[in-house]
């Protein structure tokens, strides 16, 4: 294989840094594929809140705003029964966390409009809204009291940072450096959040007319989280680890009720694990929640407990279920709770009978991340049982659904107007047996626009993230734009995944990466076998756990003639003692910690391999990314450099781990960046015509 050498240096792109692919020809007019100008264009919802009658949702309407290059959120309101939307809370600002009131005449919302984010109550007879705080920290988690008169929510209260020392005094008008900043917590900074403030989350209640908040919980531990209130509105139940060792324990908590009117809050639950999202049954009489025995495993299924409301009586409904379940809601006559279910790539909606049986009530909900078609979604549910859910399909991202017994349907079309008139590419299901162990495993194939199926193509294998996470036949904008410059697009769930039960998700404890790289490459040869990839022109990437397989990839086999890395793990001592999720490290991903057996983490880490690679790499990452840390991608880049294998370094601006691709402009940039890469290394040079005009090119930046 002929290699170009590059020259020695990191190249820090922005969105006109290889705007356009390579062969690209300039467009004339508009084009029949999608574009990185069209993310611009796109729209989906997410949050959807149905009325306590079922009449009405309120939804999170996300847009792109190409003069502020971030995604925009609005509050819409659709009926029912006609689909009819109109903007509800709409302006210069961002809106979201709409919730209704009891009986359904009020709307309460969080709205940040230049300052600190503040919780409004609009009331829907008179179209009027009033903000209800002022506060000096946004306000999350909000809940209405069952009697309408208060509203619940959690929110950092400010604690003074630790000190040591001091420094000389400052004469008078003197400009001096900041003062040092000293840090004392396990966990210091967080993804998307950067170093973290001093205080501590609580949970607060304010009138729902407005006036002075009341703090209910207090002390060095967060308490702030999902809250649901007793029938009577004098208590509220919530989830926290209030334990000493709280920062040394990544997966511990317990469910406690607190009275509105202070004390202490008294624990519902006690055993070594996680218990979650607690939801009051509509008597009174019990509390829903979901929750594992911890077994210090990579992976274990969230189950379905109840529970009497005094803590008494224990019970695990799913035990029968080998799937996670997230969200309980109880329906209105409290005989059943509905629960969000992973199952093989797919969120679904379902409903859990108090003996234990299982209905499903809706499918296909769709994820609110565009890039990559990760499965997900968001629902609630009315008095009278009728369910709004996100809905999304590989076409078109997330819509607003609803479902009541008799099947779901979409009530709104975002983004159509612009996806409908593109030829896009065709996502199918193909099937994948694991030359391992001959383990079936879930493939997907996206087609490239204007698919000639007697004709081969280049491929892209992309690895989804986690790697305790799954993808599905899901919208991704990253796969459509890969398909739209003439690339078949493969991606899979190999083991490890979730939403095929514990011991799928387990072949990897404390053995990832492992075979699952087995279970891709048997992915890369089924796709070979369909007649339709062209084997000498093979390219790979993934982000996160996708970028540590990625690079584990390229030190196994030499098959890839270009790889991208995205965000990936290379040395997981120094991951595990860098990221801001340290504590999972061990005992759920090792058995032990660096130090104690160094070889265990050296064997895993891509880095160990890098002798080996041969394949041109791409590295790209964040600057900002707190869970891979940007060192991680450093180093491996340095290393390739050291190597003389051909690399570049790709850092996207302000970028976090989970924010890579939230602004329009560098999500474009950044596919168009892998491609342009890939395009280096093709030996295809002809390229077809949906790569062959503006639908594979970018706009400049200005």
């Amino acid at each position: 294989m002929s290699i170009t050498k590059l020259a020695p240096f990191a190249v820090l792109f922005s969105a006109a840094v290889l705007a356009s692919p390579a062969h690209a020809v300039p467009a004339t007019g508009p084009s029949r594929y999608l574009a990185g100008s069209d993310l611009f264009g796109l729209e989906w919802a997410s949050d959807p809140q149905i009325s306590p009658d079922g009449r009405t949702i309120a939804y999170v309407r996300q847009s792109n705003d190409i003069m502020t290059d971030k995604a925009r959120p609005t509050i819409w309101r659709v009926d029912v029964a006609t689909g009819q939307q109109r903007p509800l809370i709409a302006g210069a600002g961002s809106y979201f966390s709409p919730r209704w009131s009891p009986d359904g005449t009020r709307l309460a919302y969080v709205a940040a409009e230049g300052a600190s984010p503040q919780l409004y109550v609009r009331w829907m007879a008179s179209g009027e809204s009033a903000r209800i705080t002022g506060l000096p920290d946004s306000p999350g988690g909000l809940a209405w009291s069952p009697d309408g008169r208060r509203i619940a929510y959690s929110m950092l209260v400010p604690d003074d940072a630790p000190k040591l020392g001091s420094a000389p005094p400052k004469p008078d008008g003197a400009k001096w450096a900041d003062p040092l900043q000293v840090i004392d917590r396990v966990t210091y900074r967080f993804d998307a959040a950067g170093y973290l403030k001093p205080g501590y989350r609580q949970i607060f209640w304010v009138p729902a007319d407005g006036g002075a908040p009341t703090q209910l919980t207090f002390g060095p531990t967060n308490a702030g989280g999902e809250v649901s209130w007793a029938p009577d509105s004098r208590s509220i139940v919530f989830s926290a680890d209030l334990s000493p060792n709280w920062q040394r324990e990544p997966l511990q908590s317990e469910i406690y009720r607190i009275s509105i009117d202070g004390g202490a809050p008294v624990a519902l639950t006690s055993r070594d694990g996680p218990d979650n999202a607690p939801a009051v049954s509509p008597d009174g009489r019990s509390v829903a929640w979901v929750g594992f025995d911890d077994k210090h495993l990579g992976y274990q299924n969230r189950r379905l407990s109840v529970m009497n409301m005094d803590g008494s009586n224990k019970r695990v409904l799913t035990s029968s279920l080998d799937r996670s379940v997230s969200s309980p809601a109880w329906s209105g006559d409290g005989r059943s709770i509905y629960v969000q279910v992973e199952d093989r790539g797919v969120n679904k909606v379902e409903r859990v009978g108090l003996d234990g049986s299982v209905r499903e009530v809706a499918s296909d909900m769709g994820f609110g991340e565009l890039d990559r078609p990760y499965a997900g979604g968001d629902f609630s549910v009315s008095r009278n049982g009728v369910v709004a859910f996100t809905s999304g399909d590989p076409s078109h991202p997330n819509q607003v659904a609803v479902a009541s017994g008799s099947g779901g349907r979409r009530l709104t079309h975002l983004s159509s107007s612009l996806l409908d008139s593109k030829v896009l590419g065709q996502v199918q299901k193909f099937p994948v047996s694991s030359q391992y162990d001959h383990r079936p495993i879930d493939a997907w194939m996206v087609t490239p626009p204007d698919f000639d199926p007697a004709r081969k193509y280049p491929m892209i294998l992309e690895i989804h993230g986690g790697p305790y996470s799954a993808y599905g036949p899901q919208f991704s904008s990253d796969d459509q734009l890969y398909a739209a410059h003439g690339y078949v697009v493969v991606y899979s769930n190999p083991r490890g995944s979730t939403s095929y039960g514990e011991d799928f998700a387990n072949q990897i404890e404390k053995a990832y990466p492992g075979h699952d790289y087995d279970d891709l490459m048997s992915v890369v040869d089924a796709a070979i076998a369909t007649g339709h990839v062209d084997p000498g022109n093979l390219f790979v990437t993934g982000g996160s756990g996708g970028g540590v397989l990625t690079s584990w990839i390229v030190g196994k086999t030499d098959r890839f003639r270009a790889a991208a890395a995205q965000k990936p793990v290379i040395d997981w001592a120094s991951w595990g003692l860098t990221a801001d999720i340290a504590g999972f490290s061990s005992p759920y991903w090792f058995a032990k910690r660096p130090w104690e057996d160094p070889m265990a983490y050296w064997q895993r880490s891509p880095l160990s391999l890098v002798g080996n690679v041969k394949t041109p790499t791409l590295v790209v990452v964040g600057s900002e990314d707190y869970r891979t840390p940007v060192s991680e991608a450093e180093q491996y880049y340095e290393a390739l450099q050291l190597r003389g294998i051909p690399t570049m370094l790709v850092k996207v601006p302000g970028a976090s781990h989970e924010t890579l691709t939230d602004r329009p402009s560098q999500s474009a940039a950044k596919a168009s960046a892998i491609l342009s890469w890939f395009d280096r290394y093709r030996t295809d040079k002809g390229m077809p015509a949906a790569a062959s005009n503006e639908g594979a090119s970018l706009p400049a930046a200005h």
